[in-house]
């Protein structure tokens, strides 16, 4: 698939009203950023994407990014230190494998909605909603 179909297919909407759905339920924030570019490393990529966005500056270092590379046909999801701390790496593996069985589907919008939801789900659990939450990140698909 070609990255204009990918990105065409995405359903736009959809995704950012997962995130506000999922960020209701906790005080982590949660990004997806979709790179036009072609990548070898998708986790390297990732974590300077997660860096550039200042996603390593919420208060309780509860951030989590998804990053596809259609073009690589690759992706990796990130969580900042907080956020990797209380779950460990069997919850991304999960969660990838979760998400790559949409993105063989070529169902992308479903893969990457799949992984906010259960970053939600796991975000709620460690990082509740408090009173005085309040947005620290944009609520949008970032694209380079």
């Amino acid at each position: 698939m070609k990255q204009a179909e990918f990105v065409q297919q995405l359903e736009h909407k959809k995704i950012v009203a997962a995130i506000r759905a999922a960020e209701q339920k906790t005080s982590g924030e949660i990004r997806v950023f979709i790179s036009r570019k072609k990548i070898t490393d998708a986790v390297g990529t990732a974590q300077s994407e997660f860096n550039r966005l200042g996603m390593t500056k919420t208060e309780r270092r509860n951030a989590v990014l998804i990053f596809v590379a259609p073009a690589s046909q690759k992706f990796a999801i990130i969580g900042d230190t907080g956020v990797h701390e209380k779950c460990g790496q069997k919850f991304w593996e999960v969660l990838a494998t979760e998400m790559t069985g949409h993105f063989e589907q070529n169902d992308f919008s479903a893969g990457i909605i799949t992984g906010i939801q259960q970053a939600g789900e796991l975000l709620a659990l460690h990082f509740p909603a408090q009173p005085d939450d309040k947005n620290e990140l944009p609520d949008k698909i970032e694209t380079d």
